[in-house]
């Protein structure tokens, strides 16, 4: 592209969002693996979290659980693992290597070093990297041969994953730390294990761990390339801010692999400049009729960028979100936040407008349908988001 930077406007970003995000009708997947591939990622912090933006972008949504069963835990199409920012999110497959190359690596180092800093310190020098080597070699082996284990059941078979060591002490946040938790962090982030199956239901926190599946070894800066190349086919256009916040890479790092992947440079509102993949410089038009659409917390849509007004009005922020920055339970409108939702004790889903000017009775209509759907395939489960929002509490309190 010469010249002028091409204009894309709200409407046109929005429309973007549904119909790449998969959120409108005549877009929504057949497959948890056409969703993920879609949204690149999705924010596993939460367990439930995966299972609902899922479903809210499956064109049946009746099988939701056993068809996002099946991918992680028998196919192995989807997996679990920390990613951008030491997260836990889902994958594709296919992405697993990129991932790691292009900002697991980094993590990890860091995360190695200060574990055993911090062990060291705590222990008064009892426990060393030799011991710490000896030990995650040990757990490594118990891993491959069981298959799948949770740490309970690693620390019967190598007791000395329960080591304590203090952490920070004589600060305000000091505590005891066990190398089990620390080091199966560590472990994650470096590609070497991955979380398995829950203990319980959907929505148990509770995982097994397991080995990794291999992946080749990418380099660093094409892995970065690639990635932000798939994140802006899906997301795009994108600030240079964005950018930075959802992969945590440093300034230097993600402006090489913005000009390596061939990003185009887009003119945005406010004087901002945003990026799209190459080739996709085009117009795109909006979708045929409007969407409704109830996404979960940490939903990769609200959260996959830093700058939100275009789709999120500032005013809503203090009801959605919680002091941490954590998206709540949204409810959109054609491509906008238009209100929150909650599950009740009894089931019920119920949702609430904060922008009820321009949401008439087709939107209202259409947004209790998204809630029934939601409620007829979530079935007797309850839903608690990990992380609680001040309009959630107060919907599901009722």
């Amino acid at each position: 592209m010469t010249g002028r930077p091409r204009h894309i406007g709200p409407e046109e970003r929005r429309a973007r969002l549904g119909l790449r995000q998969r959120l409108t009708d005549p877009a929504r997947a057949a497959t948890a693996e056409e969703v993920a591939d879609s949204l690149v990622a999705l924010h596993g912090t939460d367990p439930a979290t995966v299972y609902l933006a899922v479903g809210a972008r499956l064109a049946d949504s009746g099988s939701t659980v056993e068809r996002v069963e099946r991918a992680l835990y028998e196919d192995r199409s989807l997996v679990r693992m920390h990613g951008m920012r030491h997260t836990v999110f889902v994958f594709p497959a296919a992405l697993t290597a990129v991932v790691h190359a292009s900002t697991g690596l980094d993590i990890a180092a860091k995360a190695r070093t200060a574990l055993v800093k911090d062990m060291i310190a705590g222990s008064d020098g009892r426990l060393t990297e030799a011991w710490l080597d000896e030990v995650e070699a040990s757990a490594l082996a118990v891993l491959a041969r069981r298959g799948e284990a949770t740490v309970n059941e690693l620390t019967g078979e190598e007791p000395r994953l329960k080591e304590q060591f203090a952490y920070a002490p004589g600060k305000s946040y000091e505590g005891v730390h066990t190398v089990s938790s620390r080091l199966m962090r560590v472990l994650g982030v470096e590609g070497r294990v991955v979380r398995g199956r829950p203990l319980g239901s959907w929505t148990s926190t509770q995982f097994r761990w397991a080995v990794a599946p291999p992946h080749p070894e990418l380099p660093p800066a094409e892995a970065r390339s690639a990635l932000l190349d798939r994140w802006l086919t899906a997301c795009g256009p994108a600030t240079e801010a964005d950018l930075k916040w959802w992969t945590g890479w440093k300034a230097k790092d993600l402006r090489a692999a913005l000009a390596a992947c061939g990003a185009v440079a887009v003119a945005l509102d406010d004087g901002l400049t945003g990026y799209v993949a190459a080739g996709d410089e085009d117009p795109v038009g909006g979708p045929e009729a409007p969407w409704a659409a109830l996404l979960p917390a940490l939903d990769p849509t609200p959260m996959s960028r830093q700058e939100r007004d275009w789709y999120l009005a500032p005013s809503m922020r203090p009801a959605l979100f919680d002091r941490s920055g954590n998206v709540g339970p949204t409810v959109w409108w054609d491509g906008r936040v238009v209100g929150g939702w909650a599950q009740r004790p009894d089931g019920e889903i119920a949702w609430r407008l904060l922008d009820t000017e321009e949401v008439g009775r087709e939107a209202r209509a259409a947004i209790g349908a998204e809630a029934d759907r939601l409620r007829a395939w979530v079935g007797d489960t309850r839903v608690t988001p990990r992380f609680r929002t001040p309009l959630e509490r107060e919907l599901s309190s009722r």
